[in-house]
């Protein structure tokens, strides 16, 4: 499984990945740590920071009378276009929702929607929504890429549905930077005082309608529009990682359609943005420290045969790559900042990706090539063969600081918070601390919405099953426990073993969330279950 890290979790490029796996239930390991970013070239007059609109005052959803064009609107379901992997019985539509909720009529955005319809039509229990995280994940990619790997419960009793949320792939996608200029941004160990600015620069040049409305609750509410486009009376909801903010919200949002929601991976809401990924940064330390301690007893580890020693000597090689670059295929060359990237994405998959990352360090430290390295840190960064990248790669910063990212620490507390991430994750932070703590940066973002760091409160009737891992290095543990706790009506299911979210890789899981979806069987308090 792999999502992204930082903040509400997993990467828009290998969202789509993630669900062939999430469904066919095996571990694929890829994905990446919340890398420091680069310069880019774009420049342009960055407005102050200024918060979008508010949320919409109650009433909401479908009892606004503003809303009732788009509640009672039917989808034209059609055959799916413009991908020859399709299976043809994917069926694809469009949703269209306010582009503000606070004024409906000013604007509309197109959401990108589609369907594999159930298996076992006579025994359908209705529509099972999906997000692959992120943000920036595409839920349309996600169900496209999973037809072949779904034969199950969930695929026979429902119809799988992915939507692309606001500013990802299908739905207004962002693409603030050419590639080039990406390519820049990624690569360089030597990033400038404005990098943040000149990625909201380029952003705001090329999107400042959208920009403000991009927010995870915005996203929510047109989940509930797409709910009612479906024809069903509560919401049945698959989230992984940052998908389980996304769920969340919308169980504070909308607690009387809140059908059975799954929140896997879990992110905890109420913590603030820098102390977020002190948390995750954490997290990435000690999977490091549990890889470099499995290498040494193999007979290929490049770290040699001393536990103490291996994840230093690990942290000090890539560390040295800002002094001593790889040479990688066609021109390239493998930096620090990639390194770091292609190394931690591998601690997404768990135990069954460190053979690869085993086998990728010996080319690079054995051999001298970086080139395997490299492909880790293409594939976490959506970065193709051809070096384009995917249209989704800037939604991660956009819809985190429309999130309303807090104010950054200044002075004293910021020193504080750098203290405390080198007491954390001295190794993982010391590449560049100051990318490690803000990611995204948010500091000079243009558009923030008046979201606030909260405990979720729901009073939804029906329970909310929360899962978490117990050595998940993307959204630690410890935020699975207090979202079910702040949750009030949830339960916790417990995968033992490492590895970022529960559902693709332990059949004790599966079987117990696909109980839940599929007949309403809540798993008993306590339940906890190994990995396969």
């Amino acid at each position: 499984m792999i999502t992204r890290t930082s903040r509400r979790a997993l990467p828009a490029a290998v969202a789509a990945a993630t669900a062939a796996a999430l469904l066919a239930g095996c571990t694929s390991g890829g994905g990446g740590s919340a890398a420091p970013t680069a310069p880019a070239t774009a420049s342009a007059t960055t407005a102050t920071a200024t918060p979008a609109p508010t949320p919409t005052p109650k009433p909401t959803g479908a009892n606004d009378p503003a809303l009732k064009t788009f509640y009672g609107q039917q989808l034209a379901w059609a055959a799916c276009k413009g991908d020859s992997a399709d299976d043809p019985a994917l069926q694809c539509a469009t949703l269209q929702v306010p582009l503000d909720y606070s004024a409906p009529a000013t604007g509309t955005l197109d959401v990108a929607v589609v369907r594999f319809p159930a298996a076992k039509p006579d025994q359908r229990v209705g529509s099972l929504v999906m997000n692959p995280g992120g943000p920036g994940g595409s839920g349309v990619s996600m169900v496209k890429n999973s037809t072949k790997s779904s034969d199950g419960p969930l695929h026979d009793r429902f119809d799988l549905v992915g939507f692309d949320p606001r500013g990802v792939a299908g739905t207004s996608p962002l693409k603030c930077l050419d590639d080039q200029a990406r390519d820049s941004w990624i690569s360089t160990d030597q990033p400038g005082a404005d990098h943040g600015k000149q990625l909201a620069d380029a952003c705001q040049a090329k999107y400042a309608k959208v920009l403000p409305f991009v927010s995870t609750r915005n996203t929510a509410r047109d989940m509930d529009v797409l709910r009612a486009a479906l024809g069903d009376q509560k919401l049945s909801y698959l989230g992984m990682s940052y998908g389980t903010y996304l769920g969340s919200l919308y169980a504070e949002e909308f607690p009387d359609k809140v059908g059975r929601l799954v929140l896997d991976g879990a992110t905890d809401p109420a913590t603030t943005l820098v102390q977020h990924n002190i948390e995750q940064q954490a997290g990435f330390e000690r999977a490091l420290k549990a890889f470099a301690a499995d290498c040494v007893t193999k007979d290929a580890c490049p770290l040699g045969k001393d536990a103490d020693q291996a994840v230093q000597k690990l942290a000090d090689f890539l560390d040295g790559l800002k002094d001593k670059p790889l040479k990688g295929a066609e021109g390239r060359t493998l930096t620090a900042n990639e390194g770091w990237t292609g190394v931690l994405s591998r601690l997404y998959g768990g135990e069954k990706a460190w053979s690869g990352l085993r086998n990728a360090l010996g080319w690079a430290m054995a051999r001298g090539k970086g080139d395997y390295l490299l492909d880790l840190a293409d594939g976490y960064n959506g970065r193709d063969k051809d070096g384009r990248y995917a249209d989704s790669a800037d939604a991660y910063t956009a819809i985190h600081c429309a999130d309303g990212a807090t104010d950054a620490p200044t002075g004293a507390q910021l020193q504080a918070a750098l203290t405390d991430l080198a007491a954390k994750a001295p190794l993982v932070s010391k590449h560049d601390p100051n990318a490690a703590l803000f990611d995204p940066d948010c500091r000079i973002w243009p558009f923030r919405s008046a979201e606030k760091p909260h405990a979720i409160k729901s009073t939804a009737a029906a329970p909310i099953v929360v899962v978490g891992t117990t050595g998940d290095p993307a959204t630690p543990y410890a935020w699975a426990e207090k979202l079910t706790q702040e949750l009030g009506n949830a339960v916790l299911l417990t995968r033992e073993g490492e590895g970022h979210t529960a559902y693709g890789a332990s059949t004790c899981i599966r079987a117990s969330v696909d109980a839940f979806l599929v007949d309403g069987t809540v798993p008993a308090a306590g339940t906890r279950c190994q990995s396969d």
